[in-house]
């Protein structure tokens, strides 16, 4: 067994797992929510503290990277202790600290690496750099009954769209991803288009409630040809052509149900294709889209058509959060010894450039 951080990891197997609780504290930071969160493998979910910059934003209509750095700065520690206090633990009780390595805004991102890093530095433990999209893509973990390996994963939020096939921890094969626009972003600029408050996406989707279905009918992009890959950008120029200077708030309605209607038949079709094309018997949808209720009717149907399982983390857990992290960290540190716990952070980093835990020896 190493010294250092290694020195933690007692109650191993000879295969190297671990045979005792392991409860990891977790950090999101990556761009306007702060959070903190505790997992333990045996208990699960111990806690999950977080704070919402929304309202901080909304005057801005998006997020500007400045303030949003700042205001981890005013709230990490604060929810960390909460998040400690929740669980009745404290450092020493841990057996690593896991935080949001990238991708996502620099500055903020340091901001939870940075206090990470000293609390697993202070405490002689384990210091876990966790991809933001892994998060979201094991976040259905979190939940009860848990996706079985392997499965299809629809990755939906604000700043990607992403269809993978999953094998197991880190291994991961992208199968499709936009070519433009996110989803979550093509909701935000439609919903803008409409005068819609930010953020836009949950406004519209409301909006789309009392639409009318059938009067606005709108491309279903890139599903004429084959492959699993999206584009988003010309649905908001249609949405754009078919909104009528002084449009009635019914107008909009029925646009924003035609707009919701298209993207959620474009991803279901999508999906339907990674399923066959994979073989697999499961889909799992996360992101912040993934709360979308229209879209979980959608797939939805396309699971008991298929009779393929279908997965989705509650509400909560489809935007952004510390619990995620948490799960992915001891996920990573239940399988194997971290290297070396050094500090790093990126704004840029393709999910299929991860690899699984390397075993312990």
């Amino acid at each position: 067994m190493e010294d250092g951080a290694g020195s933690r990891l007692a109650g191993r197997r000879a295969d190297g797992h671990n045979t005792r609780p392991m409860p990891v504290l977790a950090l999101e930071t990556s761009c306007d929510e702060t959070a903190a969160a505790l997992y333990d493998g045996e208990r699960g979910l111990l806690s999950h503290t977080l704070h919402s910059q929304i309202a901080l934003h909304a005057q801005y209509g998006g997020v500007v990277p400045e303030l949003a750095s700042r205001d981890h700065i005013r709230r990490v520690n604060g929810l960390l202790r909460e998040a400690l206090a929740q669980a009745s633990l404290r450092f020493s009780d841990l057996s690593g600290v896991a935080y949001t390595a990238g991708p996502g805004l620099i500055g903020a991102l340091m901001v939870g690496a940075s206090v990470a890093a000293g609390i697993a530095l202070a405490h002689d433990l384990p210091l876990i750099a966790v991809h933001h999209m892994e998060g979201h893509l094991l976040a259905p973990m979190l939940e009860d009954p848990k996706p079985k390996f392997p499965f299809v994963a629809l990755l939906v939020s604000g700043g990607h769209t992403l269809l993978v096939s999953v094998e197991g921890v880190g291994r991961y094969t992208l199968l499709g991803e936009s070519l433009d626009d996110a989803v979550g972003e093509a909701f935000d600029k439609t919903a803008k288009m409409m005068g819609l408050p930010y953020p836009g996406g949950p406004h519209l989707a409301r909006l789309a409630e009392g639409g009318a279905p059938g009067r606005f009918k709108f491309p279903r992009p890139m599903t004429d040809r084959p492959g699993l890959d999206f584009s988003f950008s010309g649905l908001k120029t249609a949405v754009l052509t078919a909104l009528p200077a002084g449009a009635s708030e019914q107008d909009k309605a029925d646009i924003a149900r035609g707009f919701e209607e298209a993207v959620t038949e474009t991803l279901a079709i999508k999906c339907d294709r990674a399923l066959q094309q994979t073989g697999h018997a499961a889909l799992i949808v996360a992101g912040g889209v993934g709360a979308n209720q229209r879209l979980r009717a959608r797939l939805a149907d396309l699971a008991e058509r298929r009779g393929a399982g279908l997965f989705f983390p509650r509400p909560a857990f489809c935007t952004d959060n510390a619990a995620m992290i948490a799960y992915a960290g001891w996920a990573r540190l239940a399988e194997a010894r971290p290297a070396s716990g050094k500090l790093f952070t990126t704004a840029r980093w393709p999910l299929e450039l991860l690899r699984p835990p390397m075993a312990a020896a």
